[in-house]
């Protein structure tokens, strides 16, 4: 499957997001929390954290994913990231106080969190599967549609009202003051960028 250059809805967008996941998988093993917008302009916008090394750098790359979307207009959203996943068996009490990470049960996926203002929210969670070797071999059969209200700092990217002008002009300063320099759309093999 090759990516939509000229993504216009959710699934277009969940698309490019699962492909440019798999391209990032079978490089380099691992996916860099990726943020997809399209823009007002229809044009697709990529965000990326320069590290996520702890807590602060997470929050700090949600509140600029956030600013982003303002600044762009954004109509849509998707969120694309590695997490542990740990899930109760049928029958079985799910255990709130284990933290997924600890859990030895735990599975690895890409989780896809996308919302659109026009249709609403829609996840993904792609199982990671890997050779004895440890290395990314493919994506298991992908679950979502009874995944509903994910919350977390990586959701409820879009702003709840359409930003005037004004508004997308001080994130775009805010952005700027955060060390996000310039925003550019462009196609690199196939696929659009954000650069800073």
């Amino acid at each position: 499957m090759s990516p939509n250059l000229n993504p216009k809805t959710l699934d277009d967008l969940l698309g490019n997001a699962k492909h440019y996941a798999e391209y990032c998988m079978r490089g380099t093993g691992s996916l860099p929390p990726t943020l997809f917008l399209i823009g007002r302009d229809g044009k697709q916008i990529m965000l990326m954290p320069k590290n996520l090394a702890d807590e602060k750098a997470k929050d700090d790359f949600a509140t600029q994913s956030k600013l982003m979307a303002v600044a762009c207009g954004a109509t849509v959203a998707v969120m694309a990231l590695e997490a542990w996943v740990k899930t109760a068996k049928p029958g079985e009490k799910f255990d709130m106080t284990e933290p997924p990470s600890e859990a030895f049960d735990r599975g690895e996926v890409v989780v896809l969190m996308g919302e659109s203002i026009a249709a609403g929210q829609k996840q993904k969670l792609l199982p990671i599967i890997r050779s004895g070797n440890h290395k990314f071999f493919g994506f298991g059969e992908s679950t979502g549609s009874e995944l509903k209200n994910i919350q977390g700092r990586f959701s409820q990217l879009l702003p709840t009202k359409v930003p005037d002008e004004g508004m997308r002009a001080l994130a775009l300063a805010m952005l700027k003051v955060k060390g996000v320099q310039q925003a550019m759309t462009g196609k690199v093999q196939g696929r659009s960028r954000f650069r800073r």
